[in-house]
């Protein structure tokens, strides 16, 4: 009795053991593969429970979520033979299983690897036909749809979809970053300089303008104020000519008091003239006209 319920156990045991061997699950963010000797027999699972041959059929589940790997920092020369250092990162996921499968053998190590090299290649070709001053003001975008460009058809090889490709710094190793940086001042010194010389020549060149076109309305202005002085004097001779024709004592008294007012007309001024003088007549008493 005892053996009979042994062997029942044993017998249930087994049975457990191969339903549990017989069947594999799938999670939502999961896909699977079941294979035969490595060789691939069925790869569309929906979520859910599915079922195998224990012993005979083998079950690879892998991740279907995107995936992000970081790469340390490669060297790259630019196309004058600079030294750059760029780190980027790369996020992928599965696209196609089968694929991804063959040319991987399901390893994330072995894609990580052979997306980092196609995007080292591309990297590479994208900084060798720059300078490193293009390099440096470049918009990172520039290098990303470059690098797309060339790394899609790669990845679709390998069964998986890029999602993004990023640079995340371009820097330049210690031991050229200070003489580059030298170099790069001295040239925007240089260009500072002949900013600063041609701002000074635009300068002088109008300031000689200015002063020319002041000295020729300086001209003009004396030239037309010694035409209407002239006109003013001679005026004033014609009119001096007909007052004297006129009436000649009149013009005498009316010179008279302008040299008064000229030569007496303000604080301080003395004349050593005798009272009797022709010049006072006008002071003295006038004697009637017989």
């Amino acid at each position: 009795m005892q053996n009979k319920v042994l062997y029942v156990l044993l017998g249930l045991v087994a049975l457990i053991l191969i339903v549990r061997a017989s069947v594999f699950t799938v999670n939502e963010g999961q896909l699977a593969i079941k294979s035969i000797g490595g060789e691939i027999i069925d790869s569309n699972f929906e979520p859910g429970l599915h079922f195998r041959v224990p012993l005979v059929e083998d079950v690879s589940r892998f991740d279907k979520r995107i995936i992000t790997q970081l790469y340390p920092a490669e060297r790259f020369l630019t196309r004058e033979q600079e030294q750059l250092n760029v780190d980027f990162y790369v996020k992928w996921r599965i696209s196609n299983l089968r694929r991804y499968y063959e040319s991987t053998g399901g390893t994330e190590d072995v894609a990580n690897a052979r997306l980092g090299e196609t995007i080292k290649d591309s990297i590479k070709t994208a900084v060798t036909q720059r300078t490193l001053q293009q390099v440096i003001t470049a918009e990172r975008a520039e290098f990303t749809d470059a690098m797309m460009k060339n790394i899609r058809p790669a990845a679709e090889q390998l069964g998986v979809d890029l999602v993004d490709v990023k640079i995340t710094k371009i820097d330049l190793p210690q031991q050229v970053r200070d003489s580059v940086f030298d170099r790069m001042r001295a040239t925007f010194k240089a260009q500072a300089a002949k900013l600063r010389a041609e701002g000074i020549e635009t300068s002088e060149r109008t300031r000689a303008e200015a002063n020319k076109e002041q000295t020729q309305i300086l001209a003009d202005a004396a030239r037309q104020a010694a035409q209407i002085r002239g006109q003013g004097d001679a005026s004033a001779s014609e009119v001096y000519a007909r007052s004297y024709t006129k009436n000649a004592e009149f013009y005498s008294f009316y010179r008279s008091m302008q040299s008064y007012r000229e030569s007496v007309g303000t604080a301080g001024d003395m004349l050593v003239i005798a009272p009797d003088s022709a010049y006072f007549k006008y002071f003295q008493t006038p004697q009637p006209k017989h």
